[in-house]
């Protein structure tokens, strides 16, 4: 049945196979980061852990309480929280806690004496970026800290975490730099009293190009999702494909004007099909005069500026039908436009287009082997 409303279809197969990729690959666990909703695929942390993941991984706190609805056999770890965060329903549901500060600690240590029980917490360490974790200077008096509320047993350090900021360029001096730094923080905690705790310092693109070490723990989020930062993986699959029905259709003549400002002008006699999805539903509108989508196996412009809610292509001979499905992007097995082309035109990454897609776009969780698909 041709779909009556945009479709954003999920290789449910393909993100089980990227996840097996990273579990052959590494030597320690893998923690599947689920951010912003699975980075716009929803919900499938049952699928990634039956494919190898052995922990999730979030933002905020609501997003991990809403992984541990489903998940109760797997730890799920909360890593970017203000100290007023609701540290009380994290430890209630059983959620692991990143600690950059000792501000932080403290409020993580009081919801557990508030809630009776015990915080598993990951302190988080700055190797480099300037963004989140603890700086060098105030890192040996955070590992303190902890192990001193280790022995009043409310807290409890499960891991010691960092992030590298140019490990999609495997031959840049900083990821040295930031190796070494790392290492000299494991130390530290360790001469602080510290053990038993995992170490996790490679996201994807680390782990890719192997500049992460060798550490317990691989926090791999957009590999999951065919996304390789430093485009030197093979065997990693694209995992969406974003469709939309025909809901117009006309012919116009040489000298017309298409979208707001009549930027883009026919120089010729041709046909535009109007497409119901804008800027509204994610699609980035710096991409406008230069994304293509794919008609009937065969690519074409979408022309004019984008608008909130919709765009036009340029069909050229072919008057196409109302409701006749037209490709965004896929998995690329076809010659239909890929993610990887969408970044491209839009001057961003891979990353941002998967997970700015909107809801009008329904979202259905398909096999790559079989037709059968769940609407989510």
């Amino acid at each position: 049945m041709t779909p009556s409303r945009p479709q954003l279809v999920v290789h449910d197969d393909a993100v089980r196979a990227n996840t097996a990729v990273f579990a052959d690959r590494t030597d320690g666990g893998v923690m599947a980061v689920l951010k912003a909703d699975g980075f716009g695929h929803g919900a499938i942390a049952r699928s990634v852990l039956a494919a190898g993941a052995t922990s999730i991984g979030v933002t905020t706190i609501d997003e991990a309480i809403a992984v541990r609805a489903t998940v109760t056999d797997a730890p799920v770890l909360s890593w970017l929280n203000p100290v007023d965060a609701d540290f009380d329903g994290a430890l209630l549901a059983d959620v692991d806690i990143a600690v950059p500060s000792a501000e932080l600690l403290s409020a993580v240590s009081r919801a557990a004496v508030r809630t009776g029980r015990r915080a598993r917490v990951h302190l988080h360490v700055d190797v480099g970026m300037a963004r989140d974790g603890a700086d060098s200077g105030s890192w040996p008096s955070l590992c303190t800290a902890a192990r001193e509320l280790e022995r009043l047993g409310t807290v409890r350090v499960v891991g010691v975490m960092g992030h590298m900021s140019c490990a999609d360029r495997p031959d840049d001096p900083q990821n040295t730099r930031e190796r070494l730094l790392f290492d000299n923080a494991v130390r530290t905690a360790r001469r602080r009293g510290l053990s038993g705790f995992v170490t996790h310092l490679a996201a994807t693109a680390a782990t890719v190009t192997g500049v992460g070490g060798r550490h317990g723990l691989h926090r791999i989020g957009a590999g999951l999702f065919g996304i390789d930062p430093s485009r030197t993986s093979t065997d990693l699959q694209p995992t969406l494909s974003l469709t939309a029905p025909v809901v117009g259709s006309r012919v116009i003549g040489p000298g017309a004007g298409v979208g707001y400002g009549l930027d883009h002008v026919v120089d010729r006699r041709t046909t535009l099909a109007l497409l119901p999805l804008g800027y509204g539903d994610g699609l980035p509108r710096a991409a406008s005069e230069r994304a293509e989508v794919q008609v009937r196996g065969r690519r074409r412009p979408l022309v004019g500026r984008f608008s909130m809610d919709m765009v036009v292509v340029d069909t050229g001979d072919d008057r196409l039908e109302l409701g006749e499905t037209v490709t965004f992007f896929g998995r690329g097995l076809d010659g239909e436009p890929t993610v990887h082309d969408w970044a491209g035109w839009a001057d961003t990454i891979e990353h941002e287009i998967v997970t700015r897609i909107g809801t009008r776009a329904a979202r259905v969780h398909r096999t790559v082997t079989t037709p059968e698909a769940t609407v989510a």
